[in-house]
């Protein structure tokens, strides 16, 4: 054994010490931590001939990039929909790594930790009030979790055409086509890697009034136009500038009535179930076929964390797509479980620990507090930004998102406003785009973020605009 390795192998407990040192400073420090830093503009190290060590390892990496690492899991991140980590995801999200389980099977002799994942799928049904019906596993975030359902909803498109998509390929589909209104960029991203081009998405028209949702007669009247054929349904369950939903239970209906696959985008509107003040916006979502979650936003776990949702009736379909036909050393996958042949990936870290942790530790009571916290926030800085002389609020705060521009100011003042706001390194948010005109978001999502945040960023918002406009 190398030297080193064979001292490091002896030196775990300074290691972990050393480890845990830089935890307990950048935690102990997050609300001052910046939001935002400049990367440092260092060339870029050489491989060392020889061994130093781990504790070399971390002090170079706390020289060079430590000290520009941002407060992404801090309270006033607000961009990109970027949850913290609990405390009890933390534990969670070492211990996956310290135990290194590739988690494959429950029934096979090997570790718990597929176990563990049933489990926590069982958690997050209970938080959600989905009903046991549908199957989970995770995945790495919201682009694979629609990739994948999508990809389940391809092989029940080519079942109704007598054609097994995932033996034959995409060349055997006909005119497949997907509706909806307002999707996620990664929607696009998922159809361009399934093969079936980002222009099999069909557009439903928006409801009127300064709404991102699907109208759902324009939606009937496409699936009129189908005449009976398949297709493929789109929904959002909280669009990604102003959290529309789309109406679950009016496409509910039209499922009895139409032939087609619904999936449902909740990556983070869908924790809305967990609060009964907010649950009815996904009234009638346990009909879907399929449902993308994103863990790593308001379940705050940390990245790369997301779960896929699939009816069971639908579980050879779900075989069909991904299992490993021509390794015969798995064993039959219909008899012997395995999670690699139900999702795209063969080798998976143990991402349902850290869900499985923060569950456990907080509830039902935990998670409803924070998501209620989180949009009682929201909605405050909204009320500010409505009464304000200054700025302009674009859409009503439906849940967590604020969607706001400067009032009366041309888009390079925009510009400029962000720009300053994110480099004073209090508060984060992400520029967008919202009905054709510049645009600003911030998104509330994290566990710690409070009303005092909410006061300093509206401060911070104040101040940059002084400086903006003089």
């Amino acid at each position: 054994m190398n030297q080193q390795l064979k001292q490091d192998l002896y030196s775990y407990p300074q290691i972990l010490e050393a480890v845990k040192q830089n935890a307990e400073t950048f935690l102990q420090n997050l609300e001052e931590w910046p939001t935002a830093s400049t990367p440092p503009q260092l060339p870029p190290a050489d491989l060392p001939n020889t061994s130093t060590g781990a504790l070399a390892a971390l002090g170079e990496f706390q020289q060079r990039f430590g000290s520009s690492m941002v407060a992404s899991t801090g309270p006033r991140y607000w961009g990109f929909v970027t949850g913290g980590t609990t405390p009890a995801a933390l534990a969670g999200d070492w211990l996956t790594s310290l135990y290194d389980q590739n988690t494959q099977s429950a029934s096979q002799t090997g570790d718990v930790s597929a176990s563990i994942e049933f489990e926590a799928i069982q958690l997050l049904r209970q938080l959600l009030n989905l009903p046991a019906h549908f199957f989970g596993g995770f995945v790495t975030g919201a682009t694979m979790s629609n990739f994948t359902c999508l990809a389940v909803a391809r092989q029940w498109y080519g079942q109704k055409l007598g054609v097994d998509i995932a033996e034959a390929g995409v060349f055997a589909l006909k005119d497949l086509k997907i509706l909806a209104a307002q999707p996620h960029s990664c929607v696009y991203k998922d159809l361009a890697m399934l093969g079936l081009g980002r222009s099999s998405l069909h557009k439903v028209k928006l409801l009127p009034d300064n709404r991102e949702a699907m109208d759902v007669a324009d939606l009937e009247a496409q699936l009129i136009a189908l005449n009976g054929e398949p297709c493929i349904v789109c929904a959002s369950g909280g669009t990604v500038n102003t959290v529309d939903f789309d109406d679950m239970q009016a496409i509910a209906t039209l499922k009895a009535k139409y032939n087609f696959w619904w999936h449902i985008d909740a990556a983070f509107g869908g924790f809305a179930a967990c609060s009964p003040r907010y649950a009815h916006l996904l009234k009638g979502w346990e009909q879907a076929d399929s449902i993308a979650i994103d863990l790593h936003k308001w379940l705050n776990v940390p990245y790369d964390s997301a779960v896929v949702l699939i009816q069971e009736k639908h579980l050879n379909l779900q075989l069909n797509t991904f299992q490993n036909a021509n390794a015969a050393y798995l064993g039959d996958p219909k008899a012997n479980f395995n999670y690699l042949n139900f999702l795209p990936e063969n080798s998976r870290r143990m991402r349902a620990l850290p869900a499985w942790m923060s569950l456990m530790a907080y509830g039902k009571e935990g998670y409803q507090n924070i998501v209620e916290r989180n949009i009682a926030c929201a909605q405050w800085l909204g009320s500010l930004i409505a009464d304000s002389e200054y700025f302009q609020l674009l859409a009503p705060v439906r849940l967590n998102c604020v969607c706001f521009t400067l009032k009366n100011q041309p888009q390079e003042k925009i510009g400029a406003f962000l720009s300053k706001l994110i480099e004073r390194g209090v508060v984060y948010m992400t520029p967008t785009v919202y009905l054709g005109q510049a645009a600003i978001r911030a998104a509330l999502v994290n566990w710690q973020t409070t009303e005092t945040d909410v006061e300093i960023a509206w401060g911070e918002m104040n101040a940059v605009l002084a400086e903006v406009l003089k």
